[in-house]
């Protein structure tokens, strides 16, 4: 069964891929939005920001990978929603392979395509004087990191991609998503947003997660937030894939 569900993935996932590649117009659009509000930000109002001598393209970019990946994962919901509303999804239901395999090579191929986005802005913020003294494995860390965000969130975008009715409301799920980063320490320190708006934004997940990966790259004590922003991210996966095998499940039955 595992050899089964292992070769069935990989046989869908290489499908999934093959569409990527032969329309990579994707990855391009996915990270153009986050490459715009780096140079806006960075170019336009950081000299107006305060990050304690932290140059802003190094303040900046935690949250501007984030918001790659919500950018992303909108683009995996359509393609599900695509193959569901095409009658592939059915096809491969009536076939002799793993179910959960379908879900599986779209998840897969959604991880690929992301961390391809997220290297092309790390290039951008490079060029834009990005720089880092972390060692290899602070970078293998907040690699890590980032992989377990892409697939809460991938995991999070099969849902609508399973049950949408549309192709606006299959893409517009990630909107907030996309936002949420706003009300976080991404775009400026917390210390100086009104009370109400202060405790959310420290107690928000993105908070968690975009300090954890500053302090890596820039070679601080990490202490017990790192902690903090994995259990956020091994949470909401476990969450957003419990959720969407549910889904799944009952789509199938």
């Amino acid at each position: 069964m595992t050899t089964t569900f292992v070769a069935d993935t990989t046989t869908l996932t290489g499908r999934s891929l093959r569409h990527v590649l032969r329309s990579p117009d994707t990855i391009v659009t996915t990270a153009v939005t986050p490459i715009a509000m780096l140079l806006l930000f960075v170019y336009v109002f950081g000299g107006a920001i305060d990050t304690g001598g932290v140059e802003y393209v190094n303040y900046l970019l935690p949250g501007i990978l984030l918001i790659t990946v919500a950018s992303g994962i909108a683009y995996t919901a359509y393609r599900l929603y695509t193959d569901v509303s095409g009658g592939i999804f059915e096809r491969f239901q009536s076939m002799a392979i793993a179910r959960s395999a379908v879900l599986w090579g779209h998840v897969l191929t959604s991880l690929v395509a992301n961390l391809i986005a997220l290297a092309v802005v790390v290039l951008v913020a490079v060029a834009m004087g990005f720089r880092s003294g972390a060692g290899v494995l602070a970078w293998l860390a907040i690699a890590g990191i980032l992989v377990l965000f892409t697939l809460a969130l991938t995991w999070l975008a099969v849902i609508p991609g399973l049950t949408a009715k549309s192709p606006d409301a299959v893409s517009g799920f990630s909107l907030p998503l996309i936002f949420l980063p706003f009300i976080s320490s991404a775009f400026v320190p917390t210390s100086g947003m009104p009370g109400p708006v202060r405790w959310f934004a420290e107690h928000q997940p993105v908070t968690a997660i975009v300090d954890s990966l500053r302090n890596l790259y820039a070679e601080q004590p990490v202490g017990a937030g790192i902690w903090t922003a994995l259990a956020w991210c091994v949470g909401l996966t476990v969450l957003s894939y419990l959720l969407a095998m549910r889904v799944y499940h009952r789509k199938i039955s």
